[in-house]
């Protein structure tokens, strides 16, 4: 299982500037309520929880906090998001129950059946093999355990469109886009059962259009002295190509979940 990437695709600036729209450690939208919609019914109580792609720990400082994981390890291939995620831990007092580590592309570096639970958030996308992530998260999980997510899809398995080719290539960031089918059969084929999928594209386009909004309207100054007004300006570009497949639907931001057998 290899990452897309071979260059760092976040740093401390871009770090901060995703803070400042999306709140404190997080790198994707929805915050705190978009992990517990993510985690939903399933109950963490004491549980050990693997966080694929923790970025700058917001996420994982949730899963304690707000959900009263017994213990949470995430794992990130980039130094800036993992030494933000320790900060982060620090702060909140939980680093006797996180422990935040970088790691190298690949097959994680845990035994057979290390964790209860399986999580990520909006990160995945940066691993195109979809089997191999799903085989990894099968064997790193015990028996009755859940690997839950969410995650940038695309809708189909064809060529992107080419309004789709130009927000990718906007977006810069190295994507592993799937559909749905493709983490469907994925799922199944390393052996998960319970696999369900959903299509959160209604609430992001609704979301990204007052993210827009915020990036070209009075907050722009603000974002500009973050990063720099040439940031901006691609961001807004960024944010625009995307809300375009996003209301065809060709952008499907998607939560699943599937349960390992036992």
């Amino acid at each position: 299982m290899n990452d897309a990437a071979d260059h760092a695709h976040y740093d401390d600036i871009s770090i901060a500037f995703l803070a400042h729209l999306w709140g404190e450690g997080f790198m994707s939208p929805g915050g705190p309520d978009e992990v517990s919609r993510v985690v939903g019914d399933l109950d963490l109580t004491g549980k050990r929880v693997l966080d694929i792609g923790c970025g700058a720990g917001g996420p994982t400082v949730t899963l304690v906090a707000r959900h009263d994981a017994g213990t949470v390890v995430g794992i990130d291939v980039e130094e800036p998001g993992r030494a933000a995620a320790q900060a982060l831990v620090e702060r909140y007092g939980l680093g006797d129950r996180i422990e935040v580590r970088l790691v190298d592309p690949g097959p994680f570096p845990f035994d057979v059946e290390a964790f209860d639970v399986v999580f990520s958030k909006d990160s995945i996308i940066h691993i195109p093999d979809k089997r191999a992530l799903a085989a990894e998260a099968y064997r790193v999980l015990r028996p009755g355990g859940w690997f839950i997510a969410s995650d940038w899809l695309i809708s189909h398995d064809a060529e992107p469109s080419a309004e789709m080719a130009d927000y990718l290539r906007k977006e810069d960031l190295d994507f592993g886009m799937a559909s749905p089918a493709t983490y469907r059969a994925a799922l199944q084929r390393a052996g998960f059962v319970d696999v369900e999928l959903v299509n959160r594209n209604p609430w992001y386009l609704e979301v990204a259009q007052g993210e827009l909004e915020r990036l070209s309207g009075p907050e722009r100054t603000t974002f500009e002295e973050l990063t720099t007004a040439e940031e901006i300006s691609n961001q807004i570009e960024t944010w625009t190509a995307m809300l375009l497949v996003l209301q065809t639907g060709e952008h499907c931001p998607h939560h699943f979940r599937a349960r390992k057998p036992g």
